[in-house]
């Protein structure tokens, strides 16, 4: 996989289709492009997915979003974005990561997981208090948002560092 993934610059457009793909609140995407960090993943020069992070405490890191492009899902490119992410983090001394997703994106749940990321919690209602339209994916409408934290004070394969 020829995967490039750096920061956003100021030269380049913000992949606003992307991001929306991940929430479809622009108004939620402007609040957190605004504290967070913006990384675009290119493949042979064409964007195929985005990430970005935000400090939301002190040494914790959220995922506010993570997408690809829908022609390049399957992939392996959000499994990179979410390995890019970890290793970013660690690099940048933070000690947990978080991520939130819909109580329907069982796609999204089952690769967190995957990935090393453990359910904290849920917040009961979430996008339905948050979102102006109602959001369904699977069938199944998206009410509740699940928080995965994965902790970055470990290795990748589970011993302490």
């Amino acid at each position: 996989m020829n995967l490039h993934i750096d920061p956003i610059t100021d030269s380049e457009e913000i992949p606003f289709d992307l991001l929306e793909l991940a929430d479809p609140s622009r108004e939620q995407i402007e609040l957190y492009l605004n504290t967070g960090t913006c990384y675009i993943a290119k493949s042979d020069s064409q964007v195929v997915g985005v990430l970005v992070l935000v400090q939301v405490g002190a040494g914790t890191v959220e995922i506010k979003n993570i997408a690809v492009k829908e022609s390049e899902q399957g992939k392996g490119y959000g499994k990179a974005l979410l390995q890019y992410s970890d290793k970013t983090s660690r690099e940048l001394g933070f000690e947990k990561l978080l991520i939130g997703t819909g109580n329907s994106s069982l796609a999204q749940l089952a690769l967190y997981q995957r990935e090393g990321f453990e359910i904290d919690r849920v917040v009961k209602n979430f996008f339905v208090k948050n979102y102006a339209e109602p959001i369904f994916e699977n069938g199944i409408q998206c009410k509740h948002m699940v928080i995965l934290v994965k902790d970055l004070t470990t290795k990748p394969n589970g011993a302490r560092l």
